[in-house]
């Protein structure tokens, strides 16, 4: 018995040993990149063709029986945090009001109701008395809740194709900007931080982890010109691995042309044919400041808009305090499109542990919110990054993702309108939504909503924490703008007094005559400041924000709270018409 057992226990391991070497056969190092051969490449090119050059939510994650939605669009603000911290003004668009409500989870008011359809819509109420201009307000949320059971959700397979920027600036710290005074290049002398390559490269390495046997993955590179590094493959036939040794290995040279790079990327679903069975992704990695050019029908925002009509979707993923945030504008508009900035690769493996699934499954399209009454139009619309294609009876949202659910509420599973009532009385206000599947199937929900006679109230604690949140991101995005036009761009300014900044302050953004304006696409920085009027807009804020997180009870706020004091140490500067030059440096071959 026991030389029978032995001679089965060879067998099994002789059997075993054939399997692992018929699996290292299969599984090739299909990696095509050689920046040998590239680098020298580009030294013999004549020189005419070179151009020059989300704090996650720290409650633990405990699965709840369904999922949640969020919008698509931006998905974290660690830009607009990441430039405080390094002493940098932000950029208007690092922070916005979808990207701040996903650092959140919310009550979505839907109670004891179920769902049972893929999108369910709750609608809360809520009337207060504006913190600076006293006058009362109307505000109604939309609740973002989904029949879809946790055990029951399942990613489609995914043909994923990375397209990595290597050119010259991914060198730089994560921490300084590369281009500065006046747009020229700042020589990299701090070596003892990681660089954007490293955490860029880290991160796709995290990122690949999460693929599945039979999922495929093709990787492309560009700097000036674009490289294919590697097939898209099924992940079973590559041997990870080396694949992951390759990527780590990246070293960064040249100039920056970000069309090409999405151009090569698209040409590797031609090798693949493009089945319902499969989610067709492109994840766009690079710390560089693309500008009004890229949305042109050939270049980048063009071709990822293009795309997007074909079933293939595009998740950005901006490197580096100088990353431009701006383009979240356009990304925002682009169906199945999403943005993360990364402050840290080791966050961003945090983020993809609980969430990669979610962040390459779109689910609703084309949500429309229409609101029929005679007494009120909706004057703003917070956590909708196509909030301009709203009207006063119109809310749109181009997509919405899968969203964590922990404990009855949905990270950033809320978007927040603003009512202005045109007519005295009360009634009952028609909603109507409309949107469709993945599948192209339309859906339709109505409702009614009425506001109860108190004078000021919330129905519940989520409507209460995103009135708070968009709050704190009007008044950002305001001083933003303020400090904006003393810096880059050559305005007149005139500081107002203190009556008239707090009333600015509360002003939704895009209706600021000047906003148009600030959104240039400059690559020079503007060093940190807060004027002695803000500061004392702060502090007032400061204390009306204290008291609501007291009473919402909400630890996770103390992310806002953690923003304002370090603006609060800001030593108060006052701001003086400075002269600029356009800065922006593009060579166009």
């Amino acid at each position: 018995m026991k030389k029978l057992i032995f001679i089965l226990l060879i067998s099994l391991i002789t059997l075993l040993n054939g399997m692992s070497k018929r699996a290292d056969i299969n599984a090739t190092d299909d990696w095509e990149y050689n920046s040998t051969r590239i680098f020298e490449d580009t030294l013999n090119a004549p020189m005419s063709s070179i151009p020059m050059s989300r704090s996650m939510n720290t409650k633990a994650f405990a699965p709840a029986p369904k999922i949640g939605l969020a919008v698509g669009g931006a998905k974290d603000t660690n830009n607009f945090k990441a430039n405080i911290e390094n002493g940098y003004l932000p950029k208007i668009d690092s922070i916005t009001y979808e990207g701040q409500f996903y650092n959140h989870y919310f009550n979505t008011g839907l109670g004891e109701k179920e769902c049972r359809a893929l999108f369910c819509p709750s609608y809360s109420t809520a009337k207060r008395l504006n913190p600076f201009s006293k006058a009362e307000e109307y505000f109604l949320s939309v609740g973002l809740n989904s029949g879809i059971k946790i055990k029951n959700f399942k990613r489609k397979k995914l043909n994923l194709v990375v397209v990595l920027d290597i050119s010259g600036s991914m060198g730089a710290s994560f921490n300084s900007y590369y281009y500065d005074k006046m747009g020229k290049k700042i020589e990299i002398k701090d070596k003892s931080q990681k660089t954007k390559m490293q955490i860029a490269t880290e991160s796709i390495v995290a990122m690949l982890s999460h693929l599945k046997d039979d999922d495929r993955v093709g990787i492309v590179l560009f700097d000036n010109k674009a490289y294919r590094a590697k097939p898209l493959r099924m992940v079973l036939l590559s041997n990870k691995e080396a694949i992951k040794d390759h990527i780590l290995a990246l070293k960064e040279q040249g100039g920056t042309n970000w069309s090409a790079g999405y151009q090569e990327g698209l040409k590797l679903f031609d090798e693949v044919k493009l089945t319902k069975d499969y989610e067709n992704r492109i994840v766009f990695l690079t710390d560089a400041m693309p500008n009004s050019g890229e949305l042109r029908k050939d270049r980048l925002f063009g071709l990822a808009k293009e795309a997007s009509k074909k079933g293939i979707h595009t998740t950005f993923i901006g490197i580096g305090v100088d990353f431009n945030s701006n383009l979240v504008e356009y990304v925002s508009k682009t169906r199945g499109a999403n943005y993360f900035s990364v402050h840290s690769s080791n966050e961003f493996k945090k983020l993809l542990d609980k969430e990669f699934d979610y962040m390459v499954t779109p689910l609703v399209y084309d949500l429309t919110l229409k609101l029929d009454s005679k007494k009120y139009k909706i004057d703003a619309v917070y956590g909708s990054p196509d909030a301009k294609l709203s009207t006063g009876e119109i809310m749109k949202v181009n997509t919405l993702f899968p969203s964590l659910n922990e404990n009855g509420e949905t990270k950033g599973g809320i978007i927040l309108l603003k009512l202005k009532k045109v007519a005295d009385g009360n009634s009952d206000i028609k909603l109507k939504v409309s949107y469709t599947d993945i599948n192209g199937k339309s859906f339709s929900n109505s409702q009614d909503v009425t506001f109860k006679p108190n004078h000021q109230y919330y129905d519940n604690s989520g409507i209460r924490k995103a009135i708070l949140i968009s709050d704190f991101v009007t008044i950002m995005k305001n001083w933003i703008i303020d400090a904006r036009a003393g810096c880059n761009d050559n305005i007149k300014w005139i500081m107002e007094d203190y009556i008239i900044l707090s009333k600015r302050c509360m002003i939704f953004p895009p209706k600021r005559p000047i906003f148009p304006t600030i959104k240039t696409w400059e690559r020079k920085s503007c060093k940190l400041k807060v004027s002695e009027g803000y500061i004392k807009l702060f502090q007032t804020f400061r204390r009306y924000f204290i008291k609501e997180m007291s009473e919402l009870k909400d630890d996770s706020l103390k992310l806002e709270l953690n923003i304002l004091n370090t603006l609060l140490k800001q030593k108060p500067q006052e701001f003086n018409k400075i002269k600029s030059n356009d800065d922006w440096q593009f060579i166009q071959k």
